[in-house]
């Protein structure tokens, strides 16, 4: 059977791929050598800027399916019947850390999920903690340069991330998740993922209800202690992405279940505290789990950096059935994620294999750097126009409302948006064990022993001050560990 030619990119066939062209058998090599030209060009353009946040990571193909009714609440396609099915994407990945940072450091974990729905690619970019550490937009890129370097040393700083939580006490939900064991956890399989922000579902009476979404993993929870993470991270920094790996190609598929918590509009005027407050959950008591479906990855990628590396997603990209909220951080996103993915992979990354909608696209965008007409060929790239046929359905028009000043155009005027400690202070007393809150108090201390400089006592007695007003217990502990005099001054703080 005869082998496959060797060809350049035009598919002209060549021979001399291991020696250059030379004057001579020792000679200077020769400009007319273009196979050696070409490889070198396209071997130092083979990178794309890497992701300012989310650039270590790993990705998956696998399936949706659909187990339970939900039509009561969404009129999205994909929901429209029990055993509903479509293939999908998920990539996973660390937060904070460059592309080459280990994949066990302590940061929340995204969890980016690409639904190929018949009604349209189905984007959902949550992280695995319900919550996030600001609730506003305006602040995303000082709270990045936080988890960041330094401009001036290039290293990280402890002292500047905990400066900038200390200043902003929305933060600390947050904190203590990523300071307690689920900030390092075993791989990607063992962890649960949120949407995070609050969404909403319209049904097909035009009725809408506030949504969350949930994915908890069939895997069960498991996380590195701070010792082992640290030890890991030496050992085999790219411990999560062979885990999966691994896992997929013996055939032992990670599952996640997915459940959603729905609100009515009623309850969201009633709630105690701001239900688009990314900074705050809803509690399943008020709010019970309601079973959705389940996911399933199934399927490694032929090639990271065609699929994982250039995948996009967006938390504006919905279906029709599912649509948005007053959430702050949400409308940031909803503009930051597709301009950024225009920079990064460019104007035509939604034409590329892994963000490619698998039924038909039907729009009057053109031109731009790789562009791809095979969709559209011919046809006119303006609208209305006499030659084709496409035409809004009436269908899939937006729905409508009206700003409602009691929750949506008032965000931050109720006093209780201003309850940054009571939610953190559950967490620590209710939902974490004895060993987990012994564990969170050691992460804490080893972290802020790293704060310098000559804002130092400042800032740790700050943050201190947030600890006593979510819970004293909590602040006492670390204060003694930091061996932190606690004095009457910082005690009135935290009434």
């Amino acid at each position: 059977m005869d082998s496959k030619k060797l060809t350049l990119s035009n598919g002209s066939p060549y021979y001399e791929h291991q020696d250059s062209q030379t004057v001579g058998p020792r000679g200077p090599v020769l400009m007319q050598d273009f196979i050696l030209q070409e490889n070198l060009a396209h071997f130092v353009r083979e990178r794309i800027p890497e992701r300012i946040v989310h650039a270590k990571g790993t990705g998956a193909y696998g399936t949706f399916t659909v187990t339970h009714d939900i039509t009561r609440y969404t009129k999205a396609g994909l929901f429209s019947k029990v055993g509903n099915s479509c293939r999908m994407f998920a990539r996973f990945s660390t937060v904070g850390g460059e592309k080459g940072s280990a994949d066990t450091a302590r940061d929340p974990r995204g969890f980016a999920l690409k639904f190929y729905t018949e009604d349209g690619n189905w984007d959902l970019v949550g992280n695995n903690t319900p919550v996030f550490f600001i609730k506003d937009g305006k602040k995303f890129p000082d709270f990045i340069h936080t988890q960041k370097r330094v401009p001036k040393t290039n290293l990280k700083s402890a002292t500047m991330m905990w400066d900038f939580w200390s200043l902003n006490p929305e933060s600390l939900h947050q904190v203590l998740i990523l300071m307690s064991d689920r900030g390092t956890p075993y791989g990607y399989r063992h962890m649960h993922g949120f949407g995070s922000h609050t969404y909403s579902m319209i049904n097909d009476k035009n009725e809408r209800i506030w949504v969350k979404f949930h994915f908890v993993t069939k895997q069960g929870i498991k996380n590195f202690t701070n010792d082992e993470a640290v030890k890991m991270a030496g050992e085999n920094p790219d411990f999560a992405q062979e885990d999966l790996c691994n896992a997929i190609e013996e055939g032992n598929f990670p599952k996640w279940t997915m459940y959603i918590q729905v609100m009515t509009e009623e309850q969201a005027r009633d709630f105690r505290w701001n239900p688009f407050d990314i900074t705050k959950v809803w509690f399943h008591d008020d709010f019970p789990m309601i079973e959705v479906g389940e996911m399933e990855l199934n399927e490694i990628p032929v090639n990271y950096f065609a699929h994982v590396e250039q995948s996009v997603f967006s938390p504006s990209h919905l279906i029709n059935g599912i649509s948005f909220s007053p959430d702050k951080m949400l409308q940031s996103r909803l503009f930051s994620y597709p301009d950024a993915h225009r920079y990064r992979v460019g104007v035509n990354a939604h034409q590329l294999e892994v963000n490619r909608c698998p039924f038909a696209v039907n729009n009057y965008q053109r031109d731009g750097f790789m562009a791809d007409s095979s969709q559209y060929q011919d046809k006119p790239n303006y609208h209305p126009n006499s030659f084709d046929d496409i035409k809004p359905d009436y269908a899939y028009k937006s729905y409508e409302y009206e700003l409602d000043s009691a929750h949506v155009a008032a965000y931050n005027r109720n006093e209780n948006d201003d309850d940054h400690y009571t939610q953190p202070g559950l967490l620590y007393s209710k939902a974490m064990s004895p060993e987990e809150r012994h564990s969170l108090v050691n992460n804490i201390v080893a972290s802020m022993k790293q704060i310098n400089g000559p804002k130092k006592d400042e800032i740790i007695n700050r943050q201190l001050c947030h600890f006593f007003r979510a819970n004293i217990e909590l602040g006492m502990k670390v204060a003694s560990q930091l061996s932190v005099v606690i004095d009457a001054n910082m005690m009135n703080h935290t009434k």
